[in-house]
């Protein structure tokens, strides 16, 4: 008698269908239609690390992140690193000019292990002709990134480096401690810098000084706040 349990192909087909069906763009989509998704995307996973995309690579294609982080950044003639988007779960990001996304200066690159679905520009092309819902919610997303990117952009000419720093912990804090205080988890200082077109030392200083105010309290990789009413001042100012 044979055994119903599913083979491992089927598990992962099944597991992929899931997760492609939770993307925001694919909501909503027949069976028929995500059954036709799946099979025009393949799905990988990847090391924290891995460059997905440089100035170098003139090939396009498009990812969807199931898990993991992934960092788009650009390099100055300095060498400098300044992070334009940070990406996560359930995010849509590439290399394609039928989306507006050239990113000819970019990079992605995994800040952990990533699970992503990736998607060649002939298939993506096919899909947004083939669905305007599809394209609509792109668009949509894509919107949402330039208007982050403009709010940064916005912030690095017209706040300090204390109200930079006091913006992007207000904006990232989505995690709790067992007081219900919000948090930020993951990020170094480095990071940190690179985020809002700093230096290193010069957001450590902040942190310090914020710190000994009594805003926020410093752990490892974790940045409790703890007077956001104060940080949003500083923000703001």
């Amino acid at each position: 008698m044979k055994s119903m349990q599913p083979t491992t192909a089927q598990a992962e087909r099944t597991d992929k269908l899931t997760y492609l069906s939770m993307v925001e763009i694919f909501q909503d989509l027949s069976k028929s239609e995500m059954e036709h998704i799946d099979r025009v995307t393949t799905m990988v996973t990847t090391p924290k690390g891995r460059v997905f995309y440089s100035p170098a690579d003139d090939s396009e294609v498009l990812f969807l992140l199931k898990k993991g982080n992934v960092d788009v950044y650009r390099i100055n003639a300095e060498g400098k690193k300044l992070v334009t988007a940070q990406l996560s779960k359930g995010a849509v990001f590439g290399k394609m000019g039928i989306l507006g996304q050239r990113m000819d200066e970019a990079y992605a690159e995994a800040t952990s292990e990533c699970l992503i679905c990736v998607m060649s520009r002939s298939d993506v092309e096919q899909l947004l002709l083939k669905d305007p819902r599809i394209a609509m919610r792109l668009a949509q997303s894509l919107g949402n990134r330039l208007a982050e990117a403009e709010a940064r952009l916005e912030d690095m000419a017209f706040k300090s480096v204390p109200g930079r720093v006091a913006s992007l912990l207000l904006r990232l804090a989505d995690d709790t401690d067992w007081r219900g205080r919000k948090a930020v988890k993951g990020l170094t200082h480095q990071q940190i810098a690179e985020i809002i077109g700093s230096y290193r030392e010069t957001v450590t200083l902040t942190l310090n000084e914020f710190r000994n105010a009594g805003y926020v309290d410093i752990g490892r990789r974790k940045i409790t706040l703890l007077d956001e009413p104060k940080l949003s001042e500083i923000a703001e100012a």
